[in-house]
């Protein structure tokens, strides 16, 4: 068997690491991921990386960054999954919406029995505890605007094709780019409640509520309002509401 190179060496100690990042959650960070336990299950030993690393907080720095960049599934994998039978049915706009958001809030808050969903969302939630750290590192910080920036890229691009599929514009001086922000801000920021144990708010409205009809998380509310605010008909006039 060949010997490993020094990049697969470094590879390998850093998939363990995250490997004990998912396993242990949120609350780990990595701090708690000594080296020597890391070296221990790799089945090596400490000279393997201390000729890659300086020092432990060396080998956390990386760790921190390989964790950010890691994805399990492409960032609108599991939600397109969530609407796309919708949406291909010709399914009212507020059953899509309700759909999209709820698959979010099922996966934040490992509601979701499907092993794939719940392990992204598990590295989505220690990908998002480590990006409110960045000024740890410039590294990290600039992971962190990676991943943000492919994020929003991924979501404008799904928001467009829904927009395509229902017949929607965006209003005058406003862009698919603005929406997708703004949707990624409260979804990350529902994220970081869930982290800390705050359950996800649900309404059941009738009929006689001043709201749509139905069961709907407040995130879906939130998204309905971003829709109604951004977006419009694509063959109405400027100025129409």
């Amino acid at each position: 068997m060949s010997r490993r190179t020094g990049e697969e060496t470094k590879s390998l100690l850093l998939r363990v690491g995250m490997q004990m990042l998912l396993e242990r959650g949120v609350s780990a960070g990595v701090q708690h991921i000594r080296l020597q336990d890391v070296l221990r299950r790799a089945g090596l030993t400490t000279g393997a990386a201390y000729r890659l690393w300086g020092d432990q907080t060396d080998y956390q720095r990386d760790l921190a960054v390989a964790m950010v960049r890691m994805r399990v599934a492409g960032p609108t994998d599991f939600v397109r999954a969530a609407v796309e039978d919708l949406v291909r049915e010709g399914a009212p706009g507020d059953e899509v919406i309700r759909a999209a958001a709820l698959s979010h809030v099922r996966s934040t808050t490992f509601e979701t029995h499907d092993e794939a969903e719940a392990r992204e969302a598990q590295s989505f939630l220690i990908a998002l505890a480590l990006r409110t750290t960045a000024d740890t590192w410039p590294q990290l910080k600039e992971a962190g605007r990676e991943r943000h920036r492919e994020s929003m890229a991924a979501f404008a691009d799904f928001v467009g094709s829904l927009m395509e599929a229902y017949g929607m514009r965006m209003k005058t001086g406003l862009s698919v780019r603005d929406f997708a922000e703004a949707m990624g801000a409260m979804g990350e920021g529902f994220a970081v409640r869930a982290i800390e144990g705050i359950d996800h708010p649900t309404f059941d409205f009738t009929p006689e509520d001043e709201a749509p009809t139905g069961r709907w998380t407040l995130f879906a509310l939130g998204m309905r309002a971003l829709v109604n605010e951004f977006m419009v008909a694509a063959d109405a006039a400027p100025g129409d509401a």
